[in-house]
């Protein structure tokens, strides 16, 4: 395949610094609060209320407004030093920027191979919301009599009928350098060939909701470095192992979003982009961008994630 390049893609994305750092503009002009109570609009208000202090005045045998504003000063400084209480809490403040997105659960890198391999049909783990357990698509302790072969065969038929969908099978070995990557890398870029248009990029993490269940999220790179947490994934993938241990095999599924401007042969390119780099025999190219992206290296380029994702191994 040609290596798609534009003068444009390596001047936005020189660096591996700039993808997931936006510079944040304050725009909120700051206000002493006390003045704003105290004094804003004092005219008008002596104004609406002239008629009523001046009767108020006559009754106490007062001239005008200013002699009953001289006897009552005291207590209105009272009651000013009570409403601006220092100890008041003050109101919370909002950013109109979102937060990045949050980092992934810390586990150590080297007990995530005894985390597959001890994931059994017997371990009933709780579902975060969004998120469907194997037992959802199959009977798992029916599907542990069977073959291997059998197992692939039904979990391939049982996503047939989705033209969105994605699935696959992954041998337990290759899952587990494949999980110990993501555990050291949870975000990186991948790029999306466009013919005649260069490439565009697409930002991916991983997620650890329950023991037995791995996703990875994809989203346009614009789209998250302008939403940040918020932004709409156009690819969820979830790994699930609960047929790792006895039966050495990962099940995979997943769906691309229809009308968020990737098709399912291109969700298909990205799953193989991401093995490349997380699986296979990470080799040290693929294994030095991995590094440089997750530390914000300067040296990281765009180009040479494109070579990479261009070769056929």
């Amino acid at each position: 395949m040609a290596a798609f390049r534009l003068p444009v893609l390596r001047h936005s994305f020189g660096n591996a610094a700039p993808y997931l750092r936006g510079t944040q503009r304050r725009w909120a002009q700051v206000h002493d609060v006390r003045f704003l109570v105290t004094h804003r609009d004092q005219d008008r208000i002596t104004e609406r209320y002239r008629d009523k202090l001046h009767q108020k005045a006559k009754e106490q045998g007062l001239k005008g407004v200013d002699e009953l504003k001289a006897v009552y000063q005291e207590k209105i400084q009272s009651q000013r030093k009570e409403t601006l209480a220092p100890n008041s809490p003050p109101p919370a403040q909002t950013s109109p920027f979102p937060p990045p997105p949050p980092p992934p659960q810390p586990q150590a890198a080297e007990s995530a191979p005894s985390t597959s391999s001890q994931s059994s049909p017997s371990s009933n783990p709780i579902a975060p919301p969004g998120i469907k357990l194997l037992s959802s698509y199959i009977d798992i302790p029916k599907t542990l009599e069977l073959p291997q072969k059998e197992i692939e065969y039904i979990w391939r038929l049982r996503h047939a009928s989705d033209p969105q969908s994605l699935c696959a099978v992954i041998p337990h070995q290759t899952y587990t350098r494949i999980e110990n990557t993501a555990r050291q890398h949870p975000q990186f870029i991948l790029p999306l060939p466009r013919e005649d248009k260069g490439a565009e990029i697409h930002f991916l993490q991983w997620t650890f909701p329950t023991p037995t269940t791995t996703t990875v999220l994809f989203t346009h790179l614009a789209e998250f470095k302008l939403r940040g947490e918020y932004a709409q994934p156009h690819t969820t993938v979830t790994h699930h192992l609960d047929l790792a241990g006895p039966k050495g095999l990962v099940l995979l599924n997943g769906s691309v979003v229809d009308g968020r401007g990737i098709t399912v042969d291109e969700g298909k390119w990205l799953l193989m982009c991401l093995q490349k780099f997380y699986g296979g025999e990470q080799k040290e190219e693929r294994k030095k961008l991995l590094e440089q992206f997750s530390q914000g290296d300067g040296g990281f380029k765009v180009e040479e994630l494109l070579e990479e994702a261009e070769k056929i191994v």
